[in-house]
């Protein structure tokens, strides 16, 4: 249901279902469709309305309800489910298990859809495949009832309903491991990590068998960057399946996380062996190959991924996202076919017309290219739930919280060690460029894009923050000295997995420009470093970039031009609470006096001068940004400009953009 219908009370839905049940179809057709002329995109009404034709044998009409209902809830189970059981009512075998299937790859929690899978199969002499969904129908049936309802709730998006009758039975029936993992599940599903570790820990406790549980819990440990913790889980998995597909993405994933990138690429190497058939393994090889320098290795595994599935469009973007790759001829061909297929899948669709566009700018077809990035574009901003109204607004509260007086009032928080550099800003604005000089110092450690500062802002932003009343940024005005010392002191630790023992290391998330004023709280004495662009050239460059996760106002013209002028206008909110306290380095300057900018951005450090740091293409490091190849060359001027041809086609971003084209230098 979209969040701007009107609400349609549960109990109006069970009865709409009683209906059914009681072979009422007609009457529950007429309600339906008496209650989808007040709220026409309701996703339950419509798929009552569905079941309803489909017990009447009008199946046309039911496949146009699912058909439409499809365009707005694409990943709904139960629609897919739907479908199946009206092919099944065609007795269109075929049809009714690719249906079944894809609506429990999204909800494995259908007894429906296991059971009509498991009768369709043996119809069909498929008796591998009906075993499977037997032992899949088990399952259910010894989990409670509210288990399952949950967990079929959760896996369409209704989580607080899940949440809540998870809860009840928890307090009703005790520890159950479970709906202790379920809840956990939720927990991760609002990036409540701790919550989620503790749970899952929990349901491990309860259960040391339960390796779903084991492997989620793993999983957990990687994305808070426990790394350590998380190869002892995955040893134990892989005690009990050494050959396991998703053991061993997890050995890697600890792997990368702890920079054996040897060790990675080995393992991706061996799925690559063991699994020829397989996509992703390719995929991931190619990434740990180009993390490394290993351009041309990584090519041939990026090629090696698109062979394995000619539609497959994050192989052919990986392979435009290294920035020097030159597509052939015969590759442009498939990239416009694949796009252009009505079978192909959404993701993949804006992966390939993110790659087409970067093969045709390369070509100088400037147009066609430019209509490409924007598909993309499009299509990735129909998915995405970005409101700049929101970011806005916290920069609004920034400015009210933070002031002169507020900074001057807890002088002495935090914890005072100077080790952190941030190299924060804009995407695509050089970042990359000065985590690499200043990485090629002997006293300084590059790392990545640490998520730990949004971490803590998670945790002060509460469960479900209204993002139109927010507790953050208002909630710094709470933390004592105490907690301003200990969260400063959390994050020294929580990075420690990242540093080899030199004095300084860097933490390149862009966002964390957005809460300077956190930083200064918990970490004092921290160097920070604004990295600036001109505004065409870094919201252009941030439009044709696809990127993996996060940075959602970069997919229109309009966003991203508000999101710059709000950047400006936040940072000069801090210029004048803080003055001195943050280094502005414009990435032109950069580029004409590389040796002069250097030398400026180690003053401000308190680092000594050395030469390694003006020929940073030089030093072997890994690096994980769209920049990477860039990096590993010497600096250069071509960039700069690229994006006035397509000047045509940018005048909503000049708009978007007003007074910040000529006042971005000042701020």
């Amino acid at each position: 249901m979209s969040a701007s219908q009107p609400p349609f009370q549960p109990t109006e839905i069970e009865a709409l279902r009683r209906l059914l049940v009681e072979r009422r179809s007609h009457e529950a057709l007429k309600a339906a469709e008496l209650a989808l002329a007040e709220r026409p995109d309701h996703r339950d009404l419509m798929l009552i309305k569905a079941q309803a034709l489909r017990l009447l044998g009008r199946m046309a009409e039911a496949f146009g309800v699912l058909e439409a209902l499809e365009r707005i809830q694409p990943f709904f189970s139960k629609l897919h489910e739907e479908r199946g059981m009206t092919f099944v009512g065609l007795r269109q075998a075929e049809p009714a298990i690719a249906s079944l299937l894809k609506a429990v790859n999204i909800n494995p929690a259908l007894p429906a859809s296991w059971n009509t899978l498991m009768g369709l199969y043996r119809m069909t002499g498929d008796m591998k495949n009906a075993l499977t969904a037997s032992e899949h129908v088990e399952t259910l049936r010894a989990l409670p009832r509210e288990v399952v309802v949950a967990t079929s709730l959760f896996a369409d998006g209704e989580r607080d309903e899940a949440e809540r009758i998870v809860r009840g039975f928890l307090l009703e029936h005790g520890d159950h491991p479970d709906a202790i993992r379920l809840l956990a599940k939720i927990a991760l599903s609002h990036d409540v990590l701790d919550d989620a570790e503790t749970l899952l820990a929990g349901a491990l406790a309860l259960a040391p068998d339960f390796h779903l549980a084991r492997y989620e819990y793993a999983e957990t440990l990687i994305r808070r960057q426990k790394y350590l913790q998380a190869q002892a889980e995955v040893d134990r998995l892989l005690a009990i399946d050494a050959r396991n597909f998703d053991y061993r993405t997890l050995q890697a994933s600890v792997a990368v996380g702890l920079g054996e990138h040897g060790r990675a690429i080995a393992i991706y190497q061996a799925l690559c062996n063991d699994f020829p058939t397989a996509w992703d393994p390719p995929l991931w090889l190619g990434h740990a190959l180009k993390t490394v320098g290993r351009t041309a290795d990584a090519i041939e595994a990026y090629r090696a991924a698109a062979a394995a599935r000619p539609d497959f469009g994050d192989a052919y973007w990986s392979l435009a996202n290294l920035k020097t790759y030159r597509f052939t001829d015969a590759e442009v061909a498939a990239l416009k076919v694949q796009e252009a297929r009505p079978e192909t899948q959404t993701v993949d669709r804006y992966h390939l017309a993110f790659a087409l566009a970067k093969a045709l700018e390369d070509r100088q077809d400037y147009e066609p290219a430019f209509q490409a990035y924007a598909r993309g574009n499009a299509l990735k901003r129909a998915e995405s739930r970005y409101r700049p109204e929101v970011f806005e607004t916290n920069t609004r509260l920034q400015k009210e919280v933070c002031t002169r007086d507020f900074f001057k009032a807890r002088a002495g928080f935090g914890d005072a060690r100077p080790d952190p550099i941030f190299i924060l800003g804009l995407p695509r604005a050089g970042s990359t460029l000065l985590e690499q000089i200043l990485a090629s110092h002997s006293q300084v450690e590059g790392t990545q894009e640490l998520a730990d500062i949004q971490r803590i802002v998670l945790e002060l932003q509460g469960r479900d923050p209204d993002q139109n009343n927010p507790l953050y940024p208002a909630a710094l005005t709470d933390i004592s000295q105490d907690a301003a010392l200990a969260l400063g002191q959390r994050y020294l630790r929580d990075t420690q997995a990242y540093r080899s023992g030199k004095p300084n290391f860097i933490d390149k998330m862009p966002n964390n420009f957005r809460h300077i004023g956190l930083i200064q709280l918990i970490l004092p004495n921290a160097k920070i470093i604004d990295a600036r662009r001109e505004p065409m050239a870094c919201c252009f460059s941030n439009f044709k970039q696809l990127f993996a996760q996060g940075q959602e106002f970069t997919y229109s013209l309009e966003d991203i031009g508000r999101y710059y002028r709000t950047y400006l206008d936040l940072m000069r909110h801090w210029n004048d609470v803080l003055p001195g306290r943050v280094l502005r380095v414009q990435h032109e300057d950069v580029v004409d006096n590389l040796e002069g900018e250097v030398r400026r951005i180690l003053d401000y450090c308190g680092l000594p001068f050395e030469a390694a740091c003006v020929n940073f293409h030089q030093t072997t490091r890994s690096v994980r940004t769209p920049s990477s190849e860039q990096v590993r060359q010497p600096i250069f001027r071509d960039g700069l400009d690229a994006w006035t041809h397509f000047e045509p086609w940018l005048q909503e971003l000049k708009l978007a953009l007003g007074d910040a084209l000529t006042t971005y230098a000042k701020a």
